[in-house]
Parts: C-alpha cells; sequence; structure tokens
C-alpha cells in the first residue's frame, strides 16, 4: 500500500532503463533502495500486443535508441514472467516495493500472478478504458499519469473509475525531457481542486527542483526516471537522474515534508530563546527612586525583550515605581504602581 498523505510516495521509474538485462535491472533495485525510494517501477508489455510493426519511434526514442522502429526498440526491451517474478523477490528483499505498468490485459494477467500491491497505468492509457476496466477489477490502488490529456480527458477516466479511494492522480508532462517552461506545477493545484483523491507528480525534467516543489504543493506521490548510468543508449536514460541525483532528490523530499508542518504556530525552544535577544523592552535611562513617576524621556526602547513590551509604552508613563531602580533597568509590571 502507498503511503498516507503526509508522507510522499517515492517511485524510482526504472522502466525499460534495464536494457532488457536482469542483472543491470537487479543493480538498478538495489541502487534505489539505497537512495531510499519506497518503490520500483517496471514496465510489463509483449511488444506484438503494444504497437505495430511499421510504427515510428519519437524524435528523442530515435536519438537514445538509435532505432527507426518501436517494435524494434521495444523488443530488445522486454522480460518474461521470470524476469519478473525474479525481481520482485529482489525487489522484496531490498526492502522496496515492486510496480510495473501494464500495456495490455495480458500484462494485467502476469502481473496479477506476481500478486503485485498497486497499479500504475502510463499516460498513454488513460483513454484506454478496457484496459482500466481490466485493472479496477483486480480492487487493487491505481496509480494514473495524465500526460498528453486535457482536463475534460481526466474527467472522464475519474468518472470512469468505480473506487476513488483506491485512485492517485498525478500531474505530468509527457517530454523526454521536459523544459521548466512547460512544467506547469501549478496544474497540480488545478487538479486537487478538481478531484477528490490525492495529487502526484510524475516528472520528466532535468534535475530534482519540480519533484520538491511539487511536494511543497502537496504531491502525494512522486515518480522520476531512474538509472545507473546516463550515456547508456536507449530511450530513457538521459532523461533520468543518477543515483546521486536520486538520493539528493529524496532526501530533499523528507526535508521539506518535515519543514512543512500542520499549519499551526508553535515555538520551538531555540525561537523562544532568540526572542528574549532579539525583541526588545522598555528600559529606563537613569536611576529612579522609588515613588517616582515614570515619564517620556526617562525610558528607551532597547533589547533584550524580557521586561514590558515596547507596545505598553504609553500604559508605562505616568506610572510610579514602587522601588529604587538603577540606570538600564528592563522595566517588568512588578516594579510599577
Amino acid at each position: 500500500m502507498m503511503h498516507d498523505k503526509e508522507s510522499t510516495f517515492i517511485i524510482a521509474e526504472i522502466g525499460v532503463n534495464h536494457n532488457g538485462d536482469i542483472n543491470l535491472a537487479k543493480k538498478m533495485i538495489k541502487s534505489a533502495s539505497e537512495c531510499g525510494v519506497d518503490a520500483v517501477k517496471f514496465q510489463t508489455f509483449k511488444s506484438e500486443d503494444l504497437v505495430t510493426e511499421n510504427a515510428k519511434t519519437a524524435d528523442y526514442q530515435q536519438k537514445n535508441a538509435n532505432e527507426n522502429s518501436q517494435f524494434e526498440m521495444l523488443k530488445k526491451l522486454e522480460l518474461t514472467f521470470e524476469d519478473f517474478k525474479e525481481l520482485k523477490g529482489y525487489a522484496s528483499k531490498c526492502n522496496v516495493m515492486f510496480i510495473s505498468s501494464p500495456f495490455d490485459i495480458k500484462s494485467v494477467d502476469l502481473l496479477e500472478n506476481l500478486n503485485v500491491s498497486l497499479y500504475k497505468l502510463g499516460s498513454g492509457e488513460l483513454n484506454n478504458f478496457e484496459l482500466i476496466d481490466y485493472v479496477q477489477k483486480t480492487n487493487k490502488p491505481i496509480i494514473l499519469s495524465t500526460g498528453m490529456a486535457t482536463l475534460e480527458e481526466i474527467k472522464e477516466t475519474y468518472n470512469f473509475i468505480e473506487n476513488k479511494e483506491n485512485l492517485r492522480i498525478l500531474h505530468c508532462i509527457t517530454g523526454y525531457p521536459t523544459s521548466f517552461e512547460e512544467a506547469n506545477l501549478n496544474f497540480i493545484k488545478t487538479l486537487q481542486s478538481e478531484f477528490d483523491v490525492p495529487i502526484g507528480f510524475s516528472d520528466h525534467s532535468p534535475g530534482i527542483e519540480l519533484p520538491i516543489a511539487a511536494v511543497a504543493l502537496g504531491a502525494c506521490v512522486v515518480e522520476k526516471h531512474f538509472t545507473l548510468d546516463k550515456t547508456l543508449e536507449g530511450p530513457d536514460h538521459k532523461a533520468s537522474l543518477n543515483p546521486t541525483e536520486f538520493k539528493a532528490m529524496v532526501d530533499a523530499i523528507r526535508n521539506v515534508e518535515v519543514a512543512m508542518g500542520d499549519g499551526i504556530r508553535r515555538f520551538s525552544e531555540n525561537e523562544l530563546e532568540i526572542k528574549k535577544i532579539a525583541r526588545k523592552s522598555i528600559v529606563l535611562n537613569d536611576d529612579v527612586l522609588e515613588g517616582m513617576t515614570i515619564e517620556k524621556d526617562m525610558i528607551s526602547i532597547k533589547r533584550p525583550g524580557t521586561g514590558i513590551a515596547p507596545k505598553y509604552i504609553n500604559q508605562v508613563i505616568g506610572k510610579k515605581v514602587n522601588k529604587d531602580l538603577n540606570k538600564n533597568t528592563v522595566l517588568k509590571w512588578e516594579y510599577l504602581e
């Protein structure tokens, strides 16, 4: 299960960055677990059921994977049921949740046989109601990305999904990489106002800034592509974070979670001590004898803040002192009649 909304559920999107190599996939799981993620996510598909043989690659895929054919590219990146079974077991040993995005009904069956805890549906499946319906009948939680979708399309899919309690929706811009100008993080707030489910963020931007900002906006889930080496050949490596970057992102998110607090103003012992030093009090300019009346020219406002606060100066003027007081005495109410 995912965390409650007070703790961000962080997913390392391994995707197809294993390059079809189960040993590389295991290294990535171990490395991601050491970064402190909650889950590692793969992609489950059979190329024959996912894409036509003459479908072209996107520009970024052609550039990074050196393939003109989606089918040929994806065929090299497939993993078998036995591979996924081994990887799920290995993820369990590494104390991270195993997740994989299914791209077809057969892949859902495969993942059900592995008894996965939840399903992540990629942006490309947002209008694939047959697949969504098949997934929701498993009664497992669903995380839904919304890249390439209009708000109306997101509403249609939201209304189609029956169990809203099991749903998380992720703001996503489908660009590899996504520029900062495209990111539109405030759409998270739009989704929060439109839908009565927790909202998260699936990020394809460079660096770690945007996931951290998304958490400050209330994102409950953060998903980010993960690689061991950005120079490896493959469609998604260049738009991924390496382990050092991913660890920095996770640490920053956890710090932000603590820093957000609950919105109720409280004072730490540290701040209370500094308050005494940084604030000011009403202070005597000269020695004063018992019975004398305080006049304006007899007092000043100075640090420390351990006496009568400056806002009460007009209430202090005209009062008599009840004891002899020295110059620079910080006035307190008990010294006055």
